[in-house]
């Protein structure tokens, strides 16, 4: 069998360019320990992923130090694009310290791509921009993005740095699967419109789609919806069922497994520039590279 090729995409208005997989680093030093990290990404980078997508919020920091560890031993921060988030309120102090953190953590002088981690209804949107502003002109940033935002989230933020002329988001990474498909009706259309990328993650629904959870059954231990139980409120709704009984249809139909069929539908959809995969073992990285393979055409 012919080894899947990587596909890669410009990001939106920048000059970053980026692998169709992202590597979402989320698990690292929360759900396996370095050595699996390290295994994990060795595979996802041999194979042609160069977005590796973190953030300060992921363990406190774990992530962030597991990926700079990597990053230094490997010596590979020339070859990758960086991203990771600052969480919490967006104040300039906020913004400014929580950079200053991750780039120490990170083992490095610049992050490629900076994004706010969810929106903050209690800062002034004018002053979270300046304080990116001001990282991108001395150069510890080179982009900026934004993580979670509604259509009408990102419309405000457009708008407010086109006319006080600061920089301009390059990004918007929302959650994008089966159940969870809102971004459909005015994100997407907004983000094509204006030239914006699009980094989707959880295209799994945090594991909801493997077809291992199942109405009326418990909850398997140490699974993802175990430890973060959050999670049930999104995915065990009578709508979630539905998609994973049409899902189950659709892989016996076609002789495939739930989490090829399901990663394969969002490498499918248009607008898409990245998806970002989590992984525990390189197997998972494979699993993604296939889906990823038979979606893709020319």
């Amino acid at each position: 069998m012919t080894a899947p090729v990587m596909q890669y995409r410009k990001l939106g208005h920048s000059g970053l360019s980026v692998s169709a997989i992202g590597m979402g680093c989320a698990t690292f030093g929360r759900e396996i320990d370095q050595q699996t990290s390290f295994a994990v990404m060795d595979h996802a980078y041999e194979h042609g992923i160069t977005l590796f997508d973190t953030a300060e919020a992921y363990n406190e920091g774990a992530s962030e130090r597991v990926l700079g560890e990597w990053i230094q031993t490997r010596g590979s921060r020339e070859q990758i694009v960086l991203a990771t988030k600052v969480n919490g309120v967006l104040t300039r102090e906020r913004i400014v310290s929580s950079a200053e953190a991750s780039l120490r953590r990170l083992r490095t002088d610049r992050i490629d791509l900076l994004q706010t981690h969810v929106w903050d209804d209690v800062t002034p949107l004018e002053e979270t921009l300046e304080a990116l502003t001001t990282l991108v002109d001395q150069g510890k940033v080179r982009f900026t993005g934004c993580s979670n935002y509604s259509a009408s989230q990102m419309k405000q933020t457009l708008s407010l740095s086109e006319t006080a002329e600061m920089n301009r988001m390059t990004s918007v990474q929302p959650p994008y699967n089966l159940v969870q498909r809102e971004i459909e009706s005015g994100l997407l259309p907004l983000c094509a419109a204006e030239n914006i990328g699009v980094i989707s993650y959880s295209p799994l629904a945090a594991g909801f789609l493997t077809g291992k959870y199942r109405h009326g059954s418990p909850v398997p231990a140490g699974t993802r919806f175990d430890v973060i139980p959050g999670h049930q409120d999104i995915y065990f709704t009578d709508h979630g069922y539905h998609v994973l009984e049409e899902l189950d249809r659709e892989c016996d139909a076609a002789g495939v497994t739930h989490v090829e069929q399901a990663l394969s539908w969002v490498f499918r959809q248009p607008g898409i520039t990245s998806v970002l995969v989590g992984a525990r073992r390189t197997s998972q990285i494979d699993q993604a590279l296939k889906a990823m393979s038979s979606s893709f055409v020319g």
